[in-house]
């Protein structure tokens, strides 16, 4: 008796499948390669703005395109939707020197905003201060009090050395037409160093003095207006005023 063997539906399908992958694998190396063989462009979608592009050139006719005209680079160039409304604005190409001045003004106009911001914040700090004219004298005062205290030291300090000098004369008188000790005139020229010290540091102080007048007769001038209701930031930059130049002192003692 002969055997027949008998194979199962499972293994008849699987073989018919691999009968089939078999017939079909060179169609899909064909479909790879042509598909790797396209342009890139035609592989992806389409990027940009999508539209109809219009200008009119340097001889006066009008172009027209689906992409940026390059003969109108240096001009503005119109993009229409399909039923020819406006859809946007293309701008020039700049050259060099265009995009240079370009960014030249737009950092002049970041560094004016940047000050009129500080404008502001310096008017609201100052008005924050000084909610009245009581506390700006006040604080006026505080800033004046110390150079008057330096100042009148250094009057004083000219007082004892005119005192310690007298005597130092008087003996030098003695010595008329003649030649007066060294130590004798070593202390002298030593007095009317000290002196001249002296009249230079009261000479800056008083300068000093009056720069602080100064700088707080312009800041109560400005908040005046502010108080009056004048915006934050509208009277123009602050401005310190400079330090003003010590009187020359004479070498001549007094």
């Amino acid at each position: 008796m002969s055997c027949i063997a008998h194979t199962s539906p499972a293994r008849q399908l699987a073989r018919h499948r691999r009968r089939l992958l078999g017939a079909l694998a060179p169609a899909l190396l064909g479909v790879a390669a042509a598909m790797s063989a396209l342009p890139a462009a035609a592989q992806a979608p389409a990027s940009g703005p999508s539209g109809i592009y219009t200008c009119i050139d340097d001889k006066g006719r009008r172009l027209t395109s689906d992409r940026p005209i390059a003969e109108c680079s240096a001009k503005e160039q119109r993009v229409l939707n399909r039923d020819g409304s406006l859809k946007a604005i293309h701008p020039p190409t700049l050259t060099a020197d265009e995009r240079a001045e370009q960014e030249a003004r737009e950092k002049r106009a970041a560094e004016a905003r940047a000050a009129q911001a500080d404008a502001v914040r310096r008017d609201r700090n100052l008005m924050a201060r000084y909610p009245s004219e009581a506390p700006h004298q006040k604080a006026r005062e505080a800033a004046l009090g110390g150079v008057r205290l330096a100042l009148r030291s250094s009057e004083q300090r000219l007082a004892d050395l005119a005192a310690e000098r007298k005597p130092l004369l008087d003996e030098a008188e003695f010595y008329k037409g003649r030649t007066m000790p060294e130590k004798l005139k070593a202390q002298i020229e030593a007095v009317d160093a000290s002196v001249e010290a002296q009249r230079n540091a009261v000479a800056t102080q008083e300068a000093e003095l009056a720069r602080i007048n100064r700088l707080y007769d312009a800041e109560l001038q400005r908040l005046r207006k502010l108080w009056a209701g004048a915006p934050a930031g509208s009277l123009g930059p602050i401005h310190e005023p400079p330090t003003a130049a010590p009187k020359a002192v004479s070498n001549t003692t007094r």
